[in-house]
């Protein structure tokens, strides 16, 4: 099951690709871009419950897909690349086996523990 999990997320951070060669940008901004809401970690330091609420916020793909239709829907190419950048980053961290985090801490995720 892992590995059709794995597959799908593969699939869906393509798609963040696709999506993102459909703006006008370099393909360099992707690269710079992509590990950029995993500064949203730096909640860990106050504690877990922060840590994990800010965690969640920038890892959740409901949230990504609403940043991006923002963007269509207000013609803004910045607001569409941070929606994408946020869907393709979350797709990957699951391909990877990161999950969105519980209060107990980062190693414990809704795919299982790290």
């Amino acid at each position: 099951m892992k590995t059709i999990i794995k597959l799908e997320e593969l699939g869906l951070f393509l798609f963040g690709i696709y999506l993102f060669n459909q703006l006008n940008y370099a393909w360099w901004w992707f690269l710079v871009l992509i590990l950029v809401p995993d500064f949203s970690m730096i909640g860990y330091l106050i504690n877990n419950k922060t840590g994990a609420f800010l965690y969640n916020l920038f890892h959740h793909r409901a949230i990504a897909i609403f940043v991006y239709l923002m963007g269509i829907y207000f013609s803004n190419d910045v607001i569409q690349l941070a929606g994408i950048i946020l869907f393709s980053h979350s797709s990957m961290d699951r391909m990877l086996g990161y999950g969105l985090k519980y209060e107990k801490g980062f190693k414990f995720t809704h795919l299982g523990n790290l």
